[in-house]
């Protein structure tokens, strides 16, 4: 369950806009970072007293030389100053050195839990917020964009945090240092010339960076845009390769990278010419400098230790300040990134726990279906006043044309979606009044199509209850009978299953997820189509393992074949999302109806298969 209602919402995603929108966006992202920073803020303010320290002592390296080349004009005049003063100043001037790089390190080292903290928070939030929405945002997720998006987000925020703190924070600091020291000791025109050309620098940076910032959107939507066809085309390789639609595949994989690489052009052409022009007003003013200090040195009003301390000054101010350049349009990046990673916790859950939401206090208990009708879209309804009971400790089965709505009732069970009408209760407990974690504990599902992750055949059983030890994973895969299988294998129970278990067969597959389902152990059990993938004798073999799983427990099974469930104690006969007809395998075989006429049908199919050709 996730506990982040104590921080700001998100800011809503967007596409471009003005100026102003889009600085508002910025500051919106900006307020939902600074709770994660705030957390460190010890960290944080010891990180910037280290920062001053080091930027103080990197102003009064340049002042020491002043000092060191005014003393050696006048040495000549003076020998005995030879043998104190130049010692004494290379000392400290060594030592400032020094210390410049020890404040700096200090403040990279304490700073660096904040940083690797935040991103470790945000990456951790936004994966358990993915985990929490509805299956309607997964269905229409595009799995490649997603992923891209979260890394780029995660990405940005390390940059974002490193950049401000350790580039623009410590330029700003030097500046002030240097612009006051300016003013107060030498002619009024130094400072017009050094404040002049940092504000026409800032200003033209920011106003190109602004103007180039939609090149960025636009790089980064057709960069999700080309990953998500890539990663679902890969996903898919074997439907690819039947279909022979490798060409096809990487011409449009290609018509992404063309979209991609236009829209790069255009970015490197913005950002020569936002280089050009911030080398431009830099060139100016460090000319302009010059030329004051030459004049001084000529009038006598300023040393040689004065011209060399103002060229100091300039080329230490105007490289971290070449670099600011830089570092704001990598944070006006980042800011993109993390505000694309920050909409996708904005996205609202759509199934949520109510305030009040209690544990489910009689997993064991009936499952009741009063009256429930539901659509997944407004305009198509799939459920129509839905109404039976599993009493508990019984197998209701249900049965029905593909597309009929049996599949539904096991999606709305566990609470993936909530009903448009009537209700759903466990025990005596509606299941919209207790916690989601409580539910689904009480419930396993052996699903018609099984989906593993690309990991061992042991970490997928154990996927079960992932803290049980290797014995009960062994026991749950014999139960299942698929023990003698996995032991055939080179590697046993650590076999890799591949992408989606693709490794294995369905039937495989399908076992693996019974001896999950087996290890879960839980009260309730859904037999989604559970032996769709078995051929007849396979089948044969774990009906009586099912059989044995679902006594004493309250079982939902959905079924294509009726052999499976001859013996339920109820059986739904559903068609067109209405159940049409409900009793035990005799009952409905001597109604004659939908149900018996799909039993003669699959009879007579089952017969034609026995029956050896001629």
């Amino acid at each position: 369950m996730r506990q982040y209602s104590a921080l700001p919402p998100p800011p809503a995603p967007s596409g471009g806009g003005s100026a102003k929108s889009n600085a508002g966006r910025d500051w919106a992202t900006l307020k939902t970072l600074l709770p994660y920073l705030w957390t460190y803020r010890g960290r944080v303010a010891m990180a910037l007293i280290f920062l001053v320290a080091a930027k103080v002592s990197n102003v009064g390296v340049p002042l020491l030389m002043k000092r060191l080349i005014d003393g050696l004009t006048i040495a000549p005049s003076h020998p005995q100053a030879m043998l104190v003063l130049p010692l004494g100043i290379l000392l400290a001037y060594g030592a400032l050195r020094l210390a410049t790089t020890v404040f700096t390190e200090l403040r990279e080292f304490v700073f660096a839990k904040v940083t690797q903290r935040a991103v470790r928070t945000v990456a951790l939030q936004v994966f358990r917020h993915m985990h929490a929405l509805s299956m309607r945002f997964h269905l229409n997720r595009q799995t490649g964009g997603l992923t891209r998006d979260i890394e780029r987000g995660t990405r940005g925020i390390s940059s974002l945090v490193s950049y401000s703190l350790f580039s623009i924070l410590p330029t700003l600091i030097e500046i002030t240092l240097v612009v006051a020291y300016l003013a107060w000791h030498y002619d009024i025109w130094f400072t017009v010339i050094a404040t002049g050309a940092l504000l026409c620098y800032i200003g033209f940076t920011i106003s190109v960076t602004e103007w180039r910032t939609h090149f960025r959107r636009t790089m980064n939507a057709l960069d999700s845009k080309a990953n998500t066809r890539a990663i679902d085309s890969l996903i898919n390789y074997e439907t690819v390769r039947y279909f022979d639609n490798a060409d096809y595949e990487a011409n449009r994989y290609d018509a992404g990278l063309r979209q991609y690489e236009t829209a790069a052009v255009k970015s490197q052409a913005s950002l020569s010419l936002l280089n050009i022009g911030q080398s431009s007003i830099i060139a100016i003013a460090v000319t302009l400098i010059l030329w004051r200090a030459t004049l001084g040195v000529i009038d006598r009003t300023m040393t040689l230790g004065d011209l060399v301390l103002v060229n100091a000054f300039m080329i230490q101010l105007y490289i971290p300040l070449g670099f600011l350049g830089v570092v704001y349009r990598e944070i006006k990046q980042s800011l993109a990134d993390m505000e694309r990673l920050f909409a996708l916790l904005g996205e609202a859950d759509e199934i949520a726990d109510a305030p009040d939401a209690q544990p489910l206090r009689k997993p064991a208990g009936d499952v009741r279906f009063a009256h429930v009708g539901f659509s997944y879209e407004a305009k198509r309804q799939i459920l129509f006043d839905i109404d039976f009971t599993i009493a508990a400790g019984t197998t209701t089965a249900v049965v029905g044309h593909s597309g009929s709505g049996k599949s539904t009732l096991s999606r709305l069970l566990f609470r993936f979606y909530d009903v448009n009408a009537g209700g759903i209760a466990i025990g005596g407990q509606d299941i919209r009044a207790v916690t989601q974690a409580s539910l689904r504990h009480a419930i396993g599902i052996v699903p018609q199509d099984t989906v593993l992750f690309n990991d061992t055949i042991e970490y997928n059983i154990a996927y079960g209850e992932p803290d049980c030890g290797k014995e009960r994973v062994v026991a749950a895969a014999k139960a299942a009978s698929i023990h003698d299988f996995i032991m055939s294998l080179p590697d046993g129970y650590a076999s890799m299953v591949g992408e989606r278990g693709l490794k294995l067969s369905g039937g495989e597959k399908q076992r693996v997820a019974i001896a999950r389902t087996l290890l879960k152990n839980p009260a309730i059990l859904i037999f989604d189509e559970a032996t769709s993938a078995l051929d007849s004798k396979a089948e044969q073999a774990i009906q009586s393992q099912l059989k044995d799983i679902a006594r004493n427990r309250t079982t939902l099974v959905i079924a294509h074949r009726l052999s499976t469930i001859a013996d339920a104690q109820q059986i739904l006969v559903m068609d067109r999302g209405r159940i049409v007809e409900r009793g035990r395998h005799l009952e409905l075989l001597a109604q004659g109806g939908m149900y018996c006429q799909m039993w003669q049908l699959q009879q007579a199919r089952q017969e034609m298969e026995l029956t050896p050709e001629l």
